[in-house]
């Protein structure tokens, strides 16, 4: 070998000792360690149960609390064409999060948020999602309560305890769970239907609600009260035996709609909080 072929084979084999090794891909392992939680994915057919369970439109912004792989905000955009965002602890895994939308061209749509879900504030999303552990849900529960009344939420695997789901369905033995977020319409209202003044008297228990309207001395039960998000509906049956049914919305302390009674009257009714 002649000195110049040695010289270029020393400087070869120099720069292949020097040269970094290159960096590996991150791969996430199923049962690996994060914050709170280990992370275990949500398989396909849950992820499309929990958002079509919501009712996911391009109008909405889901919010994806504790998105791993990002695999659920990335479903809300490509199939339902919403706007979403993950919010993960682990800044690996939102890298990629982002090479996930990227490959699945939503990356404009589906963003990703390096951040502890407890410090972060997400109240601006239309539809919540997350895969959590049920101590976790509890913490995340005042929260979610105090969020604009007919926020979604969908939960796989795991409740709120008492707050008593809307809906529950099961896919493959696997459970997911719905919420609507309700209004508060605990307390006393003064009601005016048409120009009859009751006052009414609300006891509510997260979405579940029941009453009495106060009609002269009578204090007369409400009838099939419901609440869903700001959507109130009601019945009474006044002094005279006449049934009124009353649908409207519940915007802060005010409550507005339509009522009609069993003699086909009808009009507008108005209640104001006291």
């Amino acid at each position: 070998m002649t000195p110049f072929v040695r010289f270029i084979s020393l400087v070869a084999c120099s720069f292949l000792i020097a040269a970094p090794a290159a960096a590996q891909k991150f791969e996430p392992q199923v049962g690996q360690a994060g914050k709170d939680v280990i992370w275990v994915p949500s398989p396909d057919d849950i992820v499309d149960r929990m958002l079509t369970m919501a009712q996911v439109t391009p109008n909405d912004l889901v919010i994806d609390l504790g998105s791993g792989d990002g695999k659920i905000a990335i479903a809300a955009a490509k199939k339902f064409g919403a706007r979403s965002m993950g919010i993960e602890y682990n800044p690996e895994m939102v890298k990629l999060s982002q090479a996930n939308s990227q490959v699945a061209g939503v990356a404009t749509k589906a963003t990703f948020r390096n951040a502890d879900i407890f410090a972060t504030d997400f109240s601006q999303a239309t539809v919540i999602t997350m895969y959590l552990l049920p101590g976790l849900n509890m913490k995340l529960r005042p929260q979610l309560l105090s969020m604009k009344p007919g926020t979604r939420i969908a939960s796989h695997s795991f409740s709120m305890e008492d707050w008593d789901a809307d809906e529950i369905s099961s896919v493959d033995g696997r459970r997911a769970y719905f919420w609507v977020v309700p209004a508060n319409v605990q307390g006393g209202w003064s009601v005016d239907a048409g120009g009859q003044k009751v006052e009414m008297t609300l006891e509510q228990t997260f979405q579940k609600i029941h009453g009495t309207v106060g009609i002269a001395t009578l204090q007369a039960g409400l009838r099939e009260p419901k609440l869903r998000g700001f959507l109130i509906s009601f019945a009474y049956v006044d002094a005279a035996g006449v049934r009124r049914d009353f649908n409207g919305r519940v915007n802060g302390g005010k409550m507005e709609g339509s009522f009609r009674d069993e003699k086909g009257a009808e009009g507008r009714w108005t209640a104001t909080k006291k």
